[in-house]
């Protein structure tokens, strides 16, 4: 289930990263590029998180598996 609700709050952070590119894309002033580069920015570094978290898992398990069967 744990997998399910990341892929749905990465997929929404990932929405929220592209709505910051259209602020970049659109900014007229320094702070709203300013804005959008970050919401941007936090988006993939977040998602990245998510990765790696789930990666880390994957290896955590198998390494329980190796020593489960090591005599």
């Amino acid at each position: 289930m744990e997998s399910v609700s990341s892929l749905l709050v990465g997929t929404m952070v990932a929405a929220f990263g592209v709505v910051g590119l259209f602020l970049v894309a659109g900014a007229a002033d320094g702070e709203m590029f300013l804005f959008g580069l970050s919401l941007a920015g936090f988006a993939v570094a977040f998602n990245f998180n998510l990765i790696r978290r789930h990666y880390n898992k994957v290896d955590t398990v198998r390494a329980a598996a190796r020593e489960g069967t090591h005599v």
